[in-house]
């Protein structure tokens, strides 16, 4: 079979491009030198090319050997990415390998046993642990001498981290923690990596000392010996079983029967429990907060690059997939032409290059932010959490909802798993309950939002509220205009009197005599509808703001496909959100007409660079992993090429033909 042509189809989609696909694959990757990094990572990767890609598909295999297979793969790519770092004088763990993709789920279609080890147990330990156990822990832990996962959530509690039972309690006899597991439900349950790849973990417990409860705090227990990986003494872990998808992830579960750890293995950087058990309270309990927003910076990243994976795939094949004739005389049409395949199709490019910008500016908000914390400034934390609250809650479902809407765009082919599009949205819909549940997440925006609307006037507003006092000015003008402008306006509008709504609402109900908590929870549905208002006027107008800024020095061609992109995403959303809209805006049943037009308008002008578009994130077909995406296009060819791999094509009959089937269809049974 020759792979090495590409189909005709795709080579006119990239002729008619109107703008430079490098232009746009530097901007993506944060300029040309970034590009030339990520090339060569690749291009090391590729030298261990059969190594990684090759031999049987993953989903042919056990679940135990694609647990072991996934193993193999993860040593052989993260002794390259060593060797790049040795070759390079560069840090193997720092935020642009981690934000890339590359040490998450590139290699398998399913996780990566290490995930955690990278994005969870070295940044906590990093933040939480002092600069003594950092000195013995820390070098070990960088070049995998020693793997950790990060072990919170627990059988019985996950979100709600105060009612977590795992207890930590201090001997002063023995200057040592004990840690137990007073219960079933105690047992920790989902950590990735703990079930038979991590022999250290980090374990949130909550820490006893003196005959007193001091919350939850941190420990580093080493749970299989380091040598025969035998699991330690009095401590129960194993894998908690196949998932919906990311099955090479090997989540665990760990239960402690009164194990015994040295005082030191607690994590003092900020709170410390001294040799006779005096505990010393944290000087910035906060600054704990750091990590959990920097794993949820990586999340909406991931979500980005999961994304890009799924309208790649979706964008060729519906240039190369041919139905329908139009007319006797004519071909079939691609159906990248039908309006209804845009509207799949265009909308999630739109929606990936918006939280792509989005991604970004969280990061820079993030370092700022973080950076304050450290020196004692306090006055935007709150607004941090609100914002990667929010935003991983947006991304991720967006990520799922668009992926979703890329694999039913690619018909019955999108629902092979060659195809790639299957494993991608168990991954991306997984990321909508881990690292924070959305609606919950949702939820904690919501209370930021109204501690920000009841003290609107004697409080001074954070950058990302800051709108707030605007639009509901007195004075303020809420004339619609079909804009991008006007839309986000629309959105700030309506978070603004849905906000505004929850705090009266919760008012009058416990002025008539309901509890809080009652009064939150009755009102939850419009807090969380609140938020997510809120989150979508931050998502559109960070978009238009930040890709504006950087068209200023794209050139015309490009700059003017970037403003297609912002317009068609804010009229997306604005359809989507038409009810809101006609609710709380004065937008009129005309202007929703003209908005609808204006949306199959854009259609038409982004259509003739879809394909550049997707090309430009420049996803070697190896890592895209798709026999409908790659990069020649030539679907159907290799759409037969891996069902030939079946197990079941390896021979002309199946035994079972002759010990079940012949019997079954004799009537011999």
């Amino acid at each position: 079979m020759n792979m090495d042509k590409v189909n005709e189809d795709l080579v006119k989609e990239r002729a008619k491009c109107t703008f430079n696909v490098e232009e746009l694959t530097f901007f993506l990757d944060g300029g040309k030198d970034k590009t030339l990094e990520r090339k060569e990572r690749e291009r090391v990767m590729l030298t261990k090319k059969e190594e990684l890609f090759g031999g049987i598909p993953d989903e042919y295999l056990s679940h135990k050997e694609k647990y072991e297979n996934s193993i193999r793969k993860a040593v052989i790519l993260f002794s390259l990415l060593r060797k790049i770092q040795k070759e390079n004088n560069t840090d193997l763990f720092n935020y642009r390998n981690l934000l890339s993709g590359v040490l998450g789920a590139s290699i398998s279609q399913d996780g990566s046993p290490f995930g955690l080890h990278y994005i969870m147990f070295m940044p906590v330990f990093m933040s939480q642990a002092d600069e003594e156990q950092q000195a013995k822990w820390l070098h070990r832990a960088m070049n995998c001498g020693i793997i950790g996962s990060y072990a919170q959530t627990e059988l019985g509690h996950g979100t709600f981290i105060r009612g977590l039972e795992t207890t930590a309690t201090y001997d002063p006899d023995t200057e040592e923690f004990v840690l137990h597991s007073p219960s079933l439900t105690a047992y920790k349950w989902w950590p990735g990596g703990l079930g038979n790849t991590a022999n250290y973990c980090i374990v949130i417990a909550q820490l006893y000392s003196k005959d007193e409860c001091h919350g939850i705090h941190s420990f580093i227990v080493q749970v299989r010996d380091e040598e025969t990986h035998m699991p330690l003494p009095g401590i129960k872990v194993g894998e908690i079983g196949v998932k919906m998808g990311l099955n090479s992830v090997n989540n665990g579960f760990l239960g402690f029967e009164k194990v015994r750890i040295p005082r030191t293995n607690m994590l003092m950087k900020h709170a410390k429990v001294l040799k006779d058990g005096t505990y010393v309270k944290s000087k910035n309990s906060k600054l704990i907060y750091g990590t959990m927003v920097f794993v949820r910076v990586v999340i909406v990243f991931d979500s980005v690059n999961y994304l890009a994976k799924a309208i790649t795939v979706a964008t060729r094949y519906s240039a190369v997939r041919r139905q329908c004739q139009q007319k006797e005389s004519e071909p079939e049409r691609q159906i990248l032409d039908y309006v209804t395949q845009q509207d799949k199709i265009l909308s999630s490019i739109a929606g990936c290059y918006a939280m792509k910008m989005n991604a970004w500016r969280l990061w820079d908000t993030f370092n700022v932010i973080n950076d304050q914390l450290h020196k004692g400034n306090m006055e935007r934390l709150g607004e941090l959490h609100a914002l990667a609250c929010c935003l991983k809650a947006i991304s991720t479902t967006d990520s799922s909802l668009f992926t979703e809407r890329c694999r039913l765009a690619c018909g019955g082919h999108g629902y092979m798993v060659s195809s790639n599009l299957p494993p991608t949205y168990a991954l991306t819909t997984a990321s909508c309950t881990y690292e924070g549940d959305n609606t919950v997440l949702l939820l904690q925006t919501a209370r930021f939002l109204l501690k920000t609307w009841k003290h609107i006037d004697s409080a001074p507003l954070t950058p990302t509220v800051a709108y707030l006092k605007t639009v509901s000015d007195p004075g303020f003008s809420d004339k619609w205009e079909n804009s991008v402008e006007g839309i986000i306006r629309g959105f700030q509008i309506v978070a603004m009197k849905k906000i505004s709504w929850c705090v009266e609402s919760m008012t009058n109900k416990i002025m008539s005599g309901m509890s809080q908590e009652d009064a939150w929870n009755t009102i939850s549905i419009q807090l969380v509808s609140a938020a997510e208002s809120h989150c979508r006027a931050i998502v559109i107008s960070t978009f238009n703001e930040d890709m504006t800024r950087a068209m200023k020095s794209m050139s015309p061609q490009l700059a003017e496909v970037m403003g297609q992109l912002i317009e068609l995403y804010a009229v997306f959303w604005a359809l989507e959100r038409v009810g809101d809209l006609l609710q709380y805006t004065s937008i009129s049943n005309t202007d929703v007409v003209n908005l609808r037009t204006r949306y199959e308008q854009l259609l038409r002008q982004i259509r003739p660079n879809a394909v550049g578009l997707v090309d430009a994130f420049d996803i070697i077909d190896e890592l895209l992993q798709s026999t409908l995406g790659a990069y020649d296009g030539r679907v159907y060819e290799r759409l037969m090429k891996e069902a030939l791999k079946s197990p079941l094509n390896a021979e002309p009959v199946n035994q079972s033909f002759h010990k079940y089937l012949k019997p079954f269809m004799q009537g011999k049974l």
